[in-house]
């Protein structure tokens, strides 16, 4: 007997649309599940993927996320993060950025482009940032068991046209169709739903949106209605965040360490140790009032430094860096005519919202306090699944309505500037203006085309520049329409007609210094032709990374008291052992590899277990030190009162 079920067809094994936060101190990458939940998809190492890619020396991919997080102390050169801060970025605007990075960022002044130098290659800010979104990319193909080939993808709303643009380009090289680019704290107020949260009053519900992340300051001021996301105004800093902090951090212990006779100056990995150890410390003091760490202070000394910070010693510290996002705030508020009684809601975005500080200047300055039940970390991966369901599933009805973030306009006579769209312009959006030319029988007109809020160029940014040919006539008499039409993505076309003749031009304005067609094209070519050689070598490199974690632990172990312990045979046996996994390493083959790691293992077990003994005496004989110290002057001590196990 047949049975006929009706319904539409389903597609199998169709492909997923996630939203990805690409964040400059972690990435997170999401989905809406059949249920229509937004959802992180997490890896075996948890749901964040730290935003850092490690190299060879050679400038070979080793590793990206959790296991090239681990290799920024070891081989601080070849291993890159905080790219996001040189996205779509001059060599101008990250000249004072150079200075405290560990790898070599190639930034001629006057040339524009940046390339960071890994080994005997160079790469670009978006085929670095395209090896984090493959990761993603893979990370949610694993959890889904299906194919993932569409992305809306977040950036900070204060990212200019240059860097939504480098943004793009990324996606594009790491195999994705990026649906839309969108900004971060608009995807936070659509993974808490806020449009759909009755207001106070009849307009619709009014929300700050407060973004402090890893390397970017936003601040949105949104309105929502059912179905409607309008950004009534936008500010920030994308040069503030949580790596401040760190260097303040690290700047403050460098500066201890210099006055007592000790220069960490020029000791990359030693710099790279005590960043980490501040990371700790400031993640610590979010929910303690006093921490303490330990830095390997090699070569300097042989002695560890023990960092005890207090809360209010950090707090102190980083107050300056806090206060530095207040201004934008106000400002954000007067743009969109508000004061903070007018709020009906304040929420916070990023891993920094987590400091105390931090949401106790946020709740002073809007008189309420924000939302914090959503993981900062994790919201705005959450508000662009939403978007990407949305534009593919049509489950929701919603229109996001951004804002372009700093004015466009064109260069006019004497180096003056003509603002065609000025800033927060809700998006897409469209303008046009007309123009004439100031020369006789010219027989072309430059278009150039620049953004930002100064009235001359040379204080503007220039991002593109093209030339309209028109008929030779006396000054004044031909006419220019010049059309600026800004995109979903906040992506800039310009289209400019000659009106008598009809001839026009339109060019989709990139920076100078960002990639182009020919290149993104030979880097997507190349990623296809390698892709079987690719998959395979992957395994090999994770096996080669964990080789290198094991060894370096297997060393200490082996050199310090545990090893000792050891009879002279067993630590022969270790580095035959050691040598083998060396030598399976230069075969570039995974199996041989996997096996000399087994056996690497086995040979270590008992210096395992010594290490072990080894720690626990040494606690032992500490406790038992410092109670002595404690009551070496105390005539009770020898017979306690009372004693607690």
């Amino acid at each position: 007997m047949a049975i006929f079920i009706g319904g539409p067809a389903a597609r199998v094994n169709s492909e997923v649309a996630v939203g990805i936060d690409l964040g400059t101190t972690n990435s997170l990458v999401a989905w809406v599940d059949a249920n229509g939940q937004p959802q992180v998809l997490s890896g075996a190492d948890g749901p964040l993927v730290p935003s850092v890619i490690a190299f060879d020396t050679q400038g070979e991919l080793l590793a990206t996320g959790v296991p090239a997080d681990l290799r920024v102390q070891l081989d601080p050169r070849h291993t890159i993060y905080s790219v996001k801060r040189l996205m779509g970025r001059d060599a101008a605007e990250v000249a004072d950025e150079l200075v405290l990075l560990p790898y070599q960022v190639h930034a001629t002044p006057g040339s524009g482009a940046v390339r960071i130098q890994v080994g005997e290659r160079r790469y670009t800010p978006p085929e670095l940032s395209a090896f984090i979104l493959k990761e993603l990319k893979r990370r949610a193909e694993l959890a889904l068991g299906r194919p993932v080939g569409k992305a809306v993808i977040t950036v900070p709303a204060y990212f200019g046209d240059a860097q939504r643009q480098a943004t793009k380009d990324a996606g594009r090289l790491a195999g994705l169709e990026v649906l839309r680019i969108v900004n971060e704290p608009t995807a936070a107020a659509l993974a808490y739903g806020l449009d759909k949260q009755p207001p106070s009053h009849g307009r619709g519900s009014t929300v700050a949106v407060f973004d402090l992340g890893g390397g970017t300051f936003d601040i949105s001021i949104l309105q929502l209605h059912e179905g409607l996301t309008e950004v009534l105004s936008t500010g920030g800093d994308t040069h503030l965040g949580g790596d401040d902090i760190d260097l303040a951090m690290v700047g403050a212990v460098v500066a201890a360490l210099r006055g007592a006779g000790l220069e960490p100056a020029g000791q990359a990995e030693l710099l790279q140790r005590l960043r980490k150890a501040a990371i700790m410390l400031k993640i610590a003091l979010s929910s303690q009032e006093v921490a303490t760490v330990s830095v390997d202070l090699q070569p300097l000394r042989a002695q560890p430094l023990e960092l005890t910070w207090t809360r209010a010693d950090f707090e102190a510290l980083v107050a300056p860096i806090v206060e530095r996002t207040i201004g934008p705030c106000r400002r954000a508020l007067a743009d969109a005519g508000l004061q903070p009684s007018d709020l009906d809601q304040v929420v916070l975005v990023g891993g920094s919202t987590r400091i105390p500080l931090v949401r106790q200047r946020v709740a002073e300055l809007f008189g309420r306090a924000p939302h914090t039940e959503i993981d900062p970390d994790q919201v705005v991966a959450l508000g662009a699944a939403v978007q990407a369901d949305i534009m593919t599933t049509g489950r929701r009805d919603q229109l996001l309505l951004d804002v372009i973030p700093l004015s466009l306009g064109i260069e006019t006579m004497g180096g003056a500037v003509a603002k065609i769209i000025v800033r927060n312009s809700s998006i897409p959006a469209t303008a046009s203006d007309e123009f004439t030319t100031s020369t006789d029988n010219q027989t072309g007109v430059v278009v150039h085309v620049v953004q930002g809020e100064r009235e001359l160029v040379r204080d503007c940014r220039s991002l593109a520049r093209f030339i309209i040919p028109i008929d030779p006539m006396p000054a004044g008499l031909p006419r220019l329409d010049v059309q600026f039409l800004v995109d979903a993505n906040g992506i800039l076309h310009v289209t400019a007609r000659d009106m008598r003749t009809g001839r026009e031009k339109t060019v989709e304005v990139k920076p100078s210094y960002g990639l182009t067609d020919s290149e993104v094209e030979a880097m997507l070519e190349a990623a296809f032709d390698n892709a079987e050689r690719d998959v395979e070598e992957r395994s090999f490199v994770d096996q080669k990374v964990e080789a290198e974690q094991v060894i370096a632990a297997t060393r200490r172990q082996l050199h310090g008291p545990a090893g000792q312990r050891l009879d002279s045979d067993e630590a022969v046996d270790i580095e035959a052992a050691i040598a083998s996994v060396n030598a399976a390493v230069a075969t570039g083959q995974v199996e041989p590899l996997r096996n000399a790691l087994n056996e690497l293992s086995s040979c270590t077990l008992h210096l395992a277990e010594m290490g072990f003994a080894t720690a626990i005496e040494a606690a032992a004989k500490s406790d038992k030190a410092q109670y002595a110290l404690d009551h070496e002057h105390d005539p009770a001590a020898e017979k306690p009162k009372h004693h607690r196990t």
